[in-house]
């Protein structure tokens, strides 16, 4: 584990005392999501991805699943009221959002966004996404992260 440094998303969170549990760690180019549970010592349904996508309309959305999950591409669109949704493409990321790719997080974006969370979130007692920049999480509830990022529960897996 590396030494603690503050990300943005730490500094938001800081600044709105919310709670939250850092980790680190020194990251691989090869690395999972499943690698990164591992890291941590977490079931890999408890640790989360950001996804950003991009609506027929031209809106963007931002999806957060489990890291062994898929977005359905379908069900994203539903949850969003777009007829499609197509992935941003990768070199967008950080122009748009402030984060690169393995670092994204659903908290601190240059905007907000409508965010959805897959629904199973809800039924868990911690959760981990990434904490603003590659090789660090955060942990916290998960309806404190439904909160803070505005997300709107939806099965989108």
């Amino acid at each position: 584990m590396k030494k603690e440094e503050k990300t943005n998303v730490m500094r938001v969170l800081d600044s709105k005392k919310i709670a939250y549990k850092s980790h680190s760690y020194t990251p691989d180019a090869t690395m999972s999501g499943e690698d990164i549970a591992g890291i941590l010592g977490e079931d890999p349904e408890k640790v989360f991805k950001t996804l950003v996508t991009q609506g027929k309309s031209g809106a963007y959305y931002v999806f957060v699943i489990p890291v062994g999950e898929e977005l359905d591409l379908k069900k994203a669109a539903k949850a969003s009221g777009e007829k499609a949704i197509s992935m941003i493409k990768q070199k967008e990321l950080l122009p748009l959002t402030g984060y690169v790719h393995g670092g994204c997080s659903p908290i601190g974006m240059k905007k907000p966004f409508p965010t959805f969370i897959h629904d199973t979130a809800s039924g868990l007692d911690k959760i981990f996404v990434s904490a603003g920049k590659v090789g660090y999480q955060i942990e916290l509830q998960p309806n404190v992260l439904i909160s803070v990022a505005g997300c709107t529960l939806a099965d989108i897996v």
